[in-house]
């Protein structure tokens, strides 16, 4: 891993001015020194953390449910060849279901590892809803929002021990962060736009991600889930997604019968 070098050079050049986020592909304008690399191997540390913790991530298994993942990486695939992931061909974007009713929540890991609650797929009312959210949580990997929050967080050398493999001890308290990962005002800004220009391009509506945040304002949500950052306020991001979608002039070609029904048989099977 080319990384003591670079962190020799960015440690060094953060006294005085920040990486240049361009240099890391780090989107949200923050400081992140970490490489792809560094990121496909914290994700896959973080895969195997959860992994080995089947209490707290009880993981659907992948050949038993077949068609449920069938599904999934059918969004997933048409939201990769939409030619706007920067990472498209760099990161795994491999997809798990966790099988918790009780929790509302997705999150991807770097590298590209995606977790998706039940909870959350079963509170969704369409196809497009989900690929909006799958939309948005690729772009926090896409786009390393990620890696560059950890590093707020840990602190560079913690977390490049970590990735280096040198700091064992932290990797599950990282994977638990992961769930949670609030992230800044910027980040999922541009994650919501990003989940519109990754889904312009395909059959769903481009501005999915606004449908799950509208229904949490018509159900009356006083508190959404955990790993929805409190800024933007939802009515916010509503707002700001329909009128992005708007602007790109996107247009819809899902028909009704996959868009609702089909996906209503799909929460049916988990």
């Amino acid at each position: 891993m080319k990384k003591l070098l670079l962190s020799a050079v960015c440690c060094t050049s953060l006294i005085f001015s920040g990486c240049n986020k361009d240099d890391n592909n780090s989107g949200g304008g923050g400081i992140n020194i970490f490489t792809v690399q560094d990121d496909k191997e914290l994700g896959l540390q973080v895969k195997g953390e959860i992994a080995a913790d089947p209490v707290e991530f009880p993981i659907l298994n992948p050949a038993t449910n077949a068609a449920a993942y069938d599904y999934l990486y059918g969004i997933r695939n048409e939201i990769l060849n939409s030619g706007a992931v920067t990472h498209k061909d760099d990161f795994v974007w491999e997809l798990y279901i966790v099988k918790r009713d009780d929790i509302q929540n997705a999150f991807c890991t770097p590298g590209g590892y995606i977790y998706i609650y039940t909870g959350l797929i079963k509170y969704l009312d369409s196809k497009s809803a989900l690929a909006g959210v799958i939309g948005h949580e690729i772009a926090h990997a896409d786009k390393r929002h990620s890696t560059e929050q950890l590093t707020k967080i840990y602190g560079i050398q913690t977390l490049l021990d970590i990735v280096l493999g040198e700091d064992q001890g932290l990797i599950s308290q990282v994977a638990t962060q992961l769930v949670g990962l609030k992230f800044s005002r910027s980040n999922e800004e541009e994650a919501d736009e990003s989940s519109v220009n990754y889904l312009c391009p395909t059959k769903y509506e481009a501005d999915g991600a606004a449908l799950f945040f509208q229904k949490i304002l018509d159900d009356g949500v006083v508190a959404p889930p955990e790993f929805l950052s409190t800024h933007p306020s939802p009515d916010n991001r509503v707002q700001n997604i329909e009128s992005y979608a708007k602007e790109k002039a996107c247009t819809s070609f899902i028909t009704q019968d996959e868009e609702i029904n089909s996906y209503n048989a799909f929460k049916a099977s988990l």
